[in-house]
């Protein structure tokens, strides 16, 4: 059973709470420790939770298998017990999220659900009044970062995308290069990630208790039980749902969705995007889909070193811990391996210091990591590093590759009314219908 995503948002607990404006404008007091829920307690959430435990008081957490959400209420209270001047140890666990957004007394969610959740449970905890901290890529498709952005502004929020490039040096220093015209005009940036998404043709599984299927599917088709989606317990990997259309967008909007996000901030779209999508010259090609901006400056998908620029006067290459700065022909520092001798933070600081002392252009510096970003920011009410446009645009670049992939078309786009142009694309692939897994048919 599908119904339309208007009406599904009606009907679903996601409606906003009648709140005074008071509480809106309210600022967190420094010397309080905010309240989280924590929704999704797979793989990804292990090391937020780790996070937030000493960053807050985590009173809830989420998860649709039994196995994976009493570890985690164990795990949180097992540590409030262990460090009870750090909060107490009467954290509750839910199946639903629904639970963790009707409690009045908590500040924050963090999600780290599959990407066919992001959006709903994002709506639903910023109409609740609650700030979030949701994984990358923030939606599984583009209206649904059209709302967010919405409702973000809308009920005066604390939003953050779990795309931490953004929060280390090295990311922010080769933007930085590229802002300052350091290399020149940018004629093409490389990214290299995996395979778009595809079909989900999984066989059916037999599936052993304490997983409820329907949530877990949720507003997706309905479809037999695949460990491949959802393996069960406490599993060390990272499940290939995320390689599926209905559940994810392939390594596009996965890895996609952090180097993409790197390139937009190295050409300065945080608030825009690209005007022309191309598909690859082959119709079954996994490579070659490009993003093209008004300048005329493309950003390529193909394999290679993580994010490449190439400008007029050298190359900026960055990857985690690797980052690699050359003009003309003369490489100016590299760090990919000890073998470069120094360090990362040595040739960075020199870079910073010989050709960024006067920089015009400089990039948001996080002073300590990418959840302490976030939680200073819910005190000071200032958008964070990865802000709902942050998390949205990146998230639009990868939906708007993945489109250029899957049905093999040339696409022109208006970045600031969000919208296709020149006659191309299809109004319908902008969005998607939601099935009713409250009805549970």
């Amino acid at each position: 059973m599908k119904t339309s995503r208007r009406a599904f948002l009606k009907a679903a607990a996601i409606t906003p709470m009648i709140l005074p404006s008071s509480i809106w404008a309210a600022q967190t007091k420094p010397n309080d420790r905010i309240t989280v829920g924590f929704i999704g307690m797979g793989k990804q959430s292990r090391g937020l939770l780790d996070g937030f435990l000493s960053r807050g008081q985590v009173v809830a957490v989420c998860d649709v298998d039994t196995t994976r959400r009493e570890n985690a209420l164990k795990r949180v209270n097992d540590y409030y017990t262990r460090f009870p001047d750090q909060g107490t140890a009467d954290c509750k666990a839910y199946v639903d999220f629904e639970e963790i957004i009707a409690r009045k007394d908590i500040d924050a969610v963090c999600i780290a659900t599959p990407d066919h959740w992001h959006a709903i449970q994002n709506l639903a905890a910023l109409r609740s009044g609650k700030d979030v901290y949701c994984e990358k890529p923030l939606t599984h498709d583009i209206q649904e970062a059209i709302d967010i952005m919405r409702d973000v502004d809308k009920y005066g929020r604390v939003h953050q995308t779990g795309s931490m490039q953004r929060s280390s040096a090295e990311f922010r220093v080769a933007c930085e290069l590229a802002r300052n015209g350091i290399i020149g005009k940018i004629g093409r940036i490389e990214c290299s990630f995996g395979d778009p998404g595809r079909p989900c043709n999984l066989p059916e599984e037999a599936m052993e208790p304490g997983l409820d299927w329907n949530l877990w599917v949720g507003p997706a088709p309905m479809r037999p039980y695949s460990s491949v989606l959802s393996p069960r317990g406490m599993h060390d990997h990272f499940p290939d749902w995320r390689n599926y259309w209905e559940f994810g967008g392939g390594m596009v909007t996965d890895w996609g969705a952090h180097h993409l996000d790197i390139a937009q901030w190295a050409l300065g779209m945080d608030d825009s995007g690209p005007v022309e999508i191309l598909p690859p010259e082959n119709a079954n090609a996994k490579r070659g889909a490009k993003l093209i901006y008004a300048n005329e400056t493309e950003v390529i998908h193909k394999d290679g070193f993580g994010v490449h620029m190439y400008g007029e006067k050298g190359e900026i290459r960055v990857n985690r811990g690797r980052f690699w700065f050359i003009l003309g022909d003369k490489t100016i520092s590299k760090y990919t391996d000890r073998e470069d001798g120094g360090s990362l933070e040595s040739k960075l600081m020199m870079v910073e210091r010989e050709y960024l002392k006067d920089a015009k252009v400089r990039l948001y510096k996080v002073k300590a990591g990418h959840m302490d970003d976030f939680v200073e920011c819910m005190k000071t009410r200032k958008k964070p590093i990865t802000n709902e446009q942050v998390g949205s645009r990146s998230a639009i670049c990868c939906h708007l590759m993945n489109l250029a992939y899957r049905y093999h078309q040339a696409i022109k786009w208006d970045p600031a009314k969000c919208a296709f142009a020149g006659g191309t694309g299809n109004p319908e692939w902008i969005g998607h219908n939601y099935r009713d897994y409250k009805k549970k048919a």
